[in-house]
Parts: structure tokens; C-alpha cells; sequence
């Protein structure tokens, strides 16, 4: 059975920007997560996916549990001297309630838009809001550059 997010159901009562609503992202972005790398629990080591016209991006398992993983979602972004790690996202996953939560990015940022959506989440449920709607669009766009992890992506340091 394929899911979307456009099929799930939300709550008349889910104001904007309010905890219920975040609970209803943090759904989406499982059902997002999903379509980047299938089987959450499955996800093991560290993946490298390559898609034409787009940066590589990593996932790395950095964590796993039986009811939660963590993982590191990061674009390689080419540089003079190496590659630039960026937004190097920290994302749990929690496998038996089919969420997904951003729980940081990067410290700073250098994009205006990154930096004034950062600047205005002064509240803890702001700053949630604005990270996980962040991952919510990126996984999205990932997706649709044709991004995905599998266990074909697998690969180890130094390759």
C-alpha cells in the first residue's frame, strides 16, 4: 500500500503552527522520509544517493533502537577544498508511532531565507515548527530531484 501525505486525515482542531499540527507534520514527514529510503526500520550503516543535476546526499544511521532511529540527512555541496556538509540536518525516527521529527540543523546559516525563518523561532514550538517544515519541503524536493536510498546506496568511509 502506497501512502501519501495528501491522505492523511487532520483534526478540525489542528490550529496553524500548534502542537497537534506538529504532530501532523511529523506524519507527513514519515510518509515523505518513506519515499526517499522505503523500509524506515530496515535503515542501517551509511547511504550515499547521486541524482543528475543535483548535490549527493548522505544519510547516516547514527543511531537505532527498536522503537527509534536517528539518522544525519546532509547535501554534499562541491567546494574548492573538499565538500561542505549542508544543512546536515539531525532527524529521529520513531518506528512504531509513524513519525519523523527534525531535531536540529545546522548551527548557523549563510542563506538569507534559512537564516530569517531561524532568527523568528524563538519558542521551542517554533523552532520545531520551522526545522520540520523545512525537512517536510526538502524531502519533497529530494524525492523529486530522484533521490533515494536503498540497500544498493550502502557504502562505507573512504569510497
Amino acid at each position: 500500500m502506497l501512502l501519501t501525505d495528501t491522505q492523511t486525515v487532520v483534526s478540525w482542531r489542528a490550529r496553524p503552527r500548534s502542537f497537534v499540527a506538529l504532530m501532523g507534520l511529523y506524519e507527513s514527514n514519515f510518509i515523505r522520509f518513506g519515499w526517499l529510503a522505503g523500509k524506515l526500520g530496515e535503515l542501517a550503516g551509511q547511504h550515499r544517493s547521486c541524482a543528475s543535476g543535483d548535490c549527493d546526499l548522505v544519510l547516516t544511521v547514527t543511531e537505532r533502537s527498536p522503537y527509534t532511529s536517528t539518522v544525519n540527512l546532509t547535501y554534499l555541496l562541491p567546494q574548492q577544498h573538499g565538500e561542505l556538509q549542508y544543512p546536515d540536518m539531525g532527524v529521529r525516527i520513531y518506528h512504531d508511532a509513524h513519525l519523523v521529527e527534525a531535531q536540529q540543523w545546522a548551527e548557523s546559516h549563510n542563506q538569507p531565507i534559512l537564516k530569517a525563518l531561524r532568527g523568528s523561532a524563538e519558542r521551542e514550538l517554533d523552532q520545531r515548527w520551522a526545522r520540520n517544515v523545512m525537512l517536510n519541503k526538502w524531502l519533497e524536493y529530494c524525492v523529486e530531484r530522484g533521490h533515494r536510498f536503498s540497500s544498493q546506496t550502502r557504502f562505507t568511509r573512504g569510497e
